[in-house]
């Protein structure tokens, strides 16, 4: 299966359901990506966690809520997909969403990075996901 795709379905089923995190195995992209989203201010933290007797991690995600219980995350999109790669220099950045403001997730030769990132150091790569 498709590790991004799994962290983006749990975050969006907890958020659908207005749970105050969700759980999902370990992983550096998964980490990495839930980096990204709590410094774009989308979910309130994150923790790795390694249970006694667990052979893998659990990467933990407190989700965010306004005060009026509105989600932080609208939406979340999987943009490139094991069956169909999706590169991007960053002449073609930002990738607008219909929804209003967004933020698109690239994995780069210099790591993981948010567009606005990417546009700054002027590189390009594969567009992961796209939150909204």
């Amino acid at each position: 299966m498709d590790p991004i795709a799994d962290l983006l379905t749990g975050i969006r089923n907890a958020n659908s359901r207005m749970k105050d995190r969700v759980d999902v195995p370990y992983s550096k992209i998964k980490f990495e990506i839930v980096k990204l989203l709590k410094d774009e201010g989308f979910i309130a933290n994150y923790k790795s966690l390694y249970p006694a007797g667990v052979k893998y991690g659990i990467l933990r995600v407190f989700l965010k809520y306004s005060p009026t219980k509105e989600a932080a995350i609208r939406g979340l999109k999987r943009v490139s997909k094991p069956g169909l790669r999706v590169y991007r220099s960053y002449r073609q950045l930002p990738m607008r969403n219909p929804n209003g403001m967004s933020v698109s997730i690239l994995s780069t030769p210099q790591g993981f990075l948010t567009e606005r990132q990417a546009i700054e150091k002027k590189i390009g790569g594969e567009v992961l996901c796209q939150v909204w």
